[in-house]
This record gives structure tokens, C-alpha cells and sequence, in this order.
């Protein structure tokens, strides 16, 4: 396991890059799936590394408590060397519940997480919906709890969701999501 911390490719009050990826669901999801929303939260992740397995009850609890936000999952590791995070064993991990949050997607060509510039998993993007246009308000941790038996005390995200539906604009400090490196393919 190679620790790996999120960098700045896309900076604040960048628009998301458009995507379609296969999900969980069997169906292909496109940004125009979520213009409904006030939020989208994407967040590069996957079945098999400790950090994003810790993150997976936080993303759960996020989904069901915020209606107005879509909470997107995206693997983007090679599957071919870890297979554990092939489309297969995602759709497990939604069927037995283990995963909850509203969608699960795979960017098998791994574009999806170079254009956004995801380095770890996880490693959340927070959009605010402003027509069909997604609009990059915070990228950095869920929240302080950094390694995976750690329990947090603040949490980041649900602040920055909390200011973003009040329209206000969140005045903490970012910190870096911290975890496995994305698998890149050779």
C-alpha cells in the first residue's frame, strides 16, 4: 500500500469534467443524471484499500442524510491487478448493503480520474448544481479521522455541505485527503 495524498488539478470554481461510466446498477451515468441536485459530492474510492473501506460508512451516512446532495462513488483502479475493484465486486458490496450511498460507477479507462486529477482513495470533489453546470466549491478530506481505526472530530464535508446549502461559502482550511494511491494501469 502506497500512501498518497489528493492534489490541486481542478481548483475552486472549476466545473466538473463530464464523464459516462458504467455503474452498479448496470446503467451508464452522465453529470446530467445529477442537475437535479443542489450537490454532488464525487468521490474517487474503492473496495479493497483500509482508508476508503474507514471512509465507507461516512459516505453512507452523508447519501442518507442530505436528499438534496447525490453521492457519486468512482473506482478507477486497475482491476486487472486488483480485482477486488473490478465492477463485479462493487456491485457486491451495493447488493449486500455494504455500500448504500446513491451510486457506485467504474472509470475502467481510468480517464475520469486523470481529468479530475483524483491521486487516492478516497478523495472527495463537492460541486454545487447551478443549471447543468457543476461548480467545484471543496476538495479535500471527509473529515479529520486520517488513518482508518482513527475516529474523527471534525467533520469537514458535512460543514462545507452545511455552508453550501445555506449559501454561504465555508471559511475553514483545507486539508488533503490522505490514502491508498490510485492503481494506475501500465
Amino acid at each position: 500500500m502506497v500512501l498518497s495524498e489528493s492534489n490541486e488539478v481542478l481548483k475552486i470554481g472549476s466545473e466538473a469534467p463530464a464523464f459516462k461510466l458504467i455503474g452498479t446498477d448496470g446503467n451508464q451515468h452522465t453529470l446530467e443524471d445529477f442537475v437535479y441536485y443542489k450537490l454532488l459530492l464525487v468521490c474517487f474510492t474503492c473496495n479493497h484499500c483500509p482508508y476508503a473501506q474507514a471512509k465507507i460508512p461516512v459516505l453512507n451516512e452523508l447519501a442518507e442524510e442530505y436528499s438534496e446532495m447525490a453521492v457519486v462513488g468512482i473506482s478507477s483502479n486497475d482491476m486487472e491487478a486488483y480485482p477486488e475493484d473490478s465492477l463485479e465486486m462493487m456491485t457486491e458490496w451495493v447488493e449486500s448493503g455494504k455500500i448504500s450511498y446513491d451510486y457506485y460507477l467504474y472509470d475502467g479507462d481510468q480517464t475520469v480520474a486523470r481529468d479530475y486529477g483524483a491521486e487516492c482513495t478516497p478523495d472527495p470533489f463537492l460541486f454545487v448544481v447551478k443549471g447543468s453546470k457543476f461548480v467545484l466549491v471543496y476538495h479535500g478530506r471527509l473529515d479529520d479521522a486520517t488513518n482508518p481505526d482513527d475516529v474523527p472530530k471534525k467533520h469537514e464535508m458535512k460543514e462545507v455541505i452545511d455552508a453550501c446549502l445555506k449559501g454561504k461559502k465555508w471559511k475553514g482550511t483545507v486539508s488533503p485527503s490522505i490514502g491508498c494511491g490510485i492503481k494506475w494501469k501500465e
